[in-house]
């Protein structure tokens, strides 16, 4: 009888409980796309500066960035219901004072409590998960409709802000949270099991506080980087968070009660899986980066419009996430990865024909062959991560499997975007109107944004002409860029071949976790 015989199958709480886990999941990935569309009425009312702005938009994602790697390890310690359940009421009231904020100062206070809360969400909802479903397959399935969950609140999100913005004011898009998050903390004590590790021993405050200074270092350099081009200052911030981080795996091989235990990426599954992850990430987030733009500055959408011609791509998602588990069933982790890549590379090869076929399906048709391609890479990432540790880690390997994650994402938008940019403006460089004015066409060159404003302000056939020229560059640009993302996901799947090959869905099938799928012991509730 195999490992996969014995472990116990999951029963109609279990499933249930898992669709009460979907719904903070949902909110969490809702909330990073729900403010873009009430900038302009915030804007309006708050009056904020253009470097509070910025806080707003971007705070929630760093402080959910920084905190993963402490809130998936506080979980094996205090027990991952109990965190589930402390973030669901902190986001639920953060919810309420970032949707009565009368300040920018508040508001960027509300969102960052929000981040920290919602860091809590997604480690504490996957270790349960790794609890809840020990039969591999089970496990798989359950993973793939927990990241269908993301997909959905993010494809959504836009839509549910429209709609809420057409009848509310700007606040309102926040108080969608806090009916789901009561929901949650009536319903999680009744249907989702307490599991900690009993053998943890005391938080490391001291690493917990290097881990979120280091990775907001990083991720905040990254993301200046993609937004204001290569600087000193965010080389240089980068440069120290990296020289953190290394002091912190540094403490965590000497101190007796590390934040996260080394021993872990011992584990080919686990290592290689999270690389995989990175890599995934990193193509994943620059194609939202690269259509929503040419959606927007090319083709003149609205923010609405662009997000209704994005759903295909999340239902995509979706649907590659919850059959993934299917799939698997005729092939290996390694194989199926393998033609996922090569299917994400289909998809950003036909966005490299964007330079030829002008209009939104091209980017319809691409973006759906990637996104079916990616979902079941993250699906099973996602699973052998947390599938190759013992149940009493699973915190910890779900804070890194997110983190790995966020740090994929924004290193993608970071050097692809910047690829990007680089590519623009050399085109834009050759090919200026001989009529705008010096000041007006290094304005142009700079960014097709800053093109469309010159555009308007030039006269006559000049403006048009700058125009078309600015939109014809960054197309161009565009197909550049998705052609080199074809190619990284085809060594991409190279690697993920090489690497994974031999390993299978869980401890039980490639032997390198022991004991990690022993059924765990569940602390009183």
């Amino acid at each position: 009888m195999t490992m996969h015989d014995q472990a116990p199958q999951a029963g109609r709480r279990e499933w249930i409980g898992l669709a009460v886990i979907a719904l903070p999941c949902l909110l969490y990935s809702m909330d990073l796309t729900v403010l873009n569309l009430a900038v302009p009425q915030l804007s309006a009312v708050l009056r904020p500066s253009a470097s509070q702005l910025l806080w707003i938009v971007d705070i929630y994602g760093f402080m959910i960035a920084g905190c993963l790697i402490t809130m998936g390890t506080l979980g094996d310690r205090i027990g991952r219901r109990r965190l589930l359940l402390i973030g669901a009421a902190a986001f639920g009231l953060a919810s309420i004072l970032a949707a009565f904020a009368h300040s920018a100062g508040t508001l960027i206070a509300a969102r960052a409590i929000l981040g920290v809360a919602g860091a809590t969400l997604a480690p504490s909802t996957l270790s349960l998960i790794r609890n809840m479903f020990l039969d591999p397959r089970q496990r798989t399935a359950a993973i793939g409709i927990w990241i269908a969950s993301f997909s959905a609140g993010g494809a959504i999100g836009p839509l549910v802000g429209g709609i809420m913005l057409e009848h509310f004011w700007w606040g309102s898009v926040f108080l969608i949270n806090v009916p789901v998050m009561v929901l949650l903390l009536v319903l999680g004590p009744m249907l989702l099991p307490e599991f900690r590790d009993p053998n943890a021993g005391r938080l490391d405050f001291v690493s917990a506080a290097m881990s979120l200074v280091s990775v907001l270092a990083v991720i905040y350099g990254l993301k200046r980087i993609a937004e204001d081009g290569l600087g000193w200052l965010p080389i240089m911030v980068i440069l120290a968070g990296m020289a953190l981080a290394g002091l912190f795996l540094r403490r965590q091989a000497r101190v007796a009660e590390p934040l996260v235990d080394l021993t872990l990426f011992r584990s080919r599954a686990f290592s290689a899986s999270l690389t995989v992850n990175i890599l995934g990430f990193f193509i994943a987030f620059s194609s939202f980066l690269f259509t929503g733009q040419y959606l927007q500055l090319v083709l003149g959408m609205k923010p609405l419009e662009a997000g209704l011609w994005s759903l295909p791509s999340a239902l995509g998602f979706i649907l590659g996430s919850i059959f993934a588990p299917r799939i698997l069933g005729s092939a290996s982790p390694a194989h199926v990865m393998a033609g996922g890549f090569a299917l994400t590379a289909l998809g950003f090869s036909t966005l490299a024909g964007i330079s030829h076929v002008e209009g939104p399906m091209i980017i319809v048709i691409g973006t759906v062959l990637l996104s079916l391609g990616l979902a079941p890479i993250v699906t099973l990432t996602t699973d052998l991560v947390v599938g190759s540790v013992p149940p009493e880690r699973a915190g910890t390997a779900s804070g890194l499997s997110e983190t790995s994650a966020e740090f994929g994402g924004a290193l993608g938008i970071a050097i692809l975007g910047s690829v990007l940019t680089a590519l623009y403006r050399y085109q834009m460089g050759l090919a200026v109107p001989s009529g705008v004015p010096p000041e007006a066409a290094a304005a142009a060159r700079d960014t097709l944004g800053g093109a469309l404003t010159i555009a308007k302000e030039v006269a006559g056939t000049t403006g048009a002409d700058l125009l078309a020229t600015a939109r014809v560059a960054f197309t161009r640009s565009f197909a550049i860029t998705a052609g080199l993302c074809s190619a990284i996901a085809v060594l991409a799947g190279l690697f993920a071949v090489v690497m994974l090959r031999g390993v299978g869905g869980g401890p039980d099938q490639n032997g390198e976790a022991s004991g990690a799928d022993a059924a765990p012991a569940p602390v009183a509730r």
